[in-house]
């Protein structure tokens, strides 16, 4: 008999792949995609593949270690709460640090925090979360007034351009870089890539802008200028339900090619063309990734796209970083 399969998510990266899983009577673990999860439609990548492989237990630890010897969990921990006590002892409550995995629950989260901040008596605590994501929440409460993001994996599918900022997307989101060449074969999706590095994605990529490093902003200020240049704006849209976009425009005036050129180090020619099939094609979607977050501006590279050009296939608009009163469609 065929043993029952346990529908589950692969935990890797954020795309959310569903996962299905089966024990075998030798208790190894038969993974494989679901084919209706819509997510990845069955596609899961090497890593989502190997999943199996690590719920085994000939390299895993069983039990607690100290000096290399296994041991029971009150004497590991009592060893563990007996080196902290000392080492504040000796050095005070700031030679004690946490990071912590941006995986944790609110609770975990909560009493790791009561212990280091309440008990230890430092705040010395941190987690991949701010590293990672952070900027993105800043940037997105800016633009829209809330942690939300406007789009979903079909908007990949219904574009006509895709503009990927900062984001090797072939190896770190395989499985959407998948349904995004889907739709290039299918209806010739354009793709462009903005990032200083040749990636795997930048060499599959229409359009590759080797942009110096942090100079993200000035790119899309430029584009927002042009686009407005250009009588690409939806009056309509901007008066009912964004504030402050003349503010906006008028911080990105400066941005011409010239000035762009000279902050980026690309080519005016590069530039032009890459303005030009934005404001010349309809359905246009943005995507950032850890490549904008991870930056000492990266609040201000996350709402470079959003509040100056973004688009998705539902409307083009553009928004401004401060609040902006939402009627669903963005």
């Amino acid at each position: 008999m065929t043993p029952a399969a346990t529908r589950t998510t692969c935990p890797y990266c954020g795309v959310g792949c569903g996962v299905t899983a089966r024990a075998g009577a030798d208790g190894a673990i038969a993974i494989e995609g679901d084919p209706d999860h819509p997510a990845n439609r069955g596609r899961l990548c090497s890593k989502g593949s190997a999943l199996g492989e690590t719920l085994a237990s000939t390299s895993r630890l069983l039990r607690p270690r100290v000096g290399g010897k296994d041991t029971d969990w009150d004497t590991a921990l009592s060893h563990v709460a007996r080196g902290l006590s000392e080492t504040c002892e000796r050095h005070g409550p700031d030679a004690v640090a946490f990071y912590v995995s941006g995986q944790l629950l609110t609770e975990d989260y909560y009493v790791a925090n009561k212990l280091l901040k309440g008990f230890v008596g430092t705040a010395n605590i941190d987690t991949n979360s701010r590293l990672c994501m952070a900027s993105s929440v800043a940037g997105h409460k800016r633009a829209f007034g809330s942690d939300t993001v406007p789009g979903c994996y079909e908007d990949l599918e219904q574009a006509d351009l895709v503009v990927l900022v900062g984001s090797n997307f072939a190896w770190c989101h395989p499985v959407l870089f998948q349904r995004l060449q889907a739709a290039r074969a299918d209806r010739n999706t354009r793709i462009v890539v903005i990032d200083p590095r040749r990636t795997v994605t930048a060499e599959s990529a229409d359009f590759h802008l080797s942009l110096a490093s942090g100079s993200d902003v000035a790119l899309f200020n430029g584009l927002l200028a042009y686009l407005a240049s250009n009588g690409a704006a939806d009056s309509d849209y901007l008066d009912s339900y964004t504030s402050g976009c003349a503010d906006t425009l008028e911080t990105a005036r400066p941005f011409n090619i010239e000035e762009v050129a000279r902050i980026t180090h690309l080519p005016p020619d590069q530039i032009n063309a890459f303005y030009e099939a934005f404001l010349k094609t309809e359905r246009v979607v943005t995507v950032y990734s850890q490549g904008v977050n991870q930056s000492s501006a990266g609040s201000h590279k996350v709402n470079a796209p959003l509040y100056g050009p973004y688009r998705t296939c539902r409307h083009g608009a553009f928004l401004d970083h401060r609040p902006a009163k939402c009627d669903g469609r963005s």
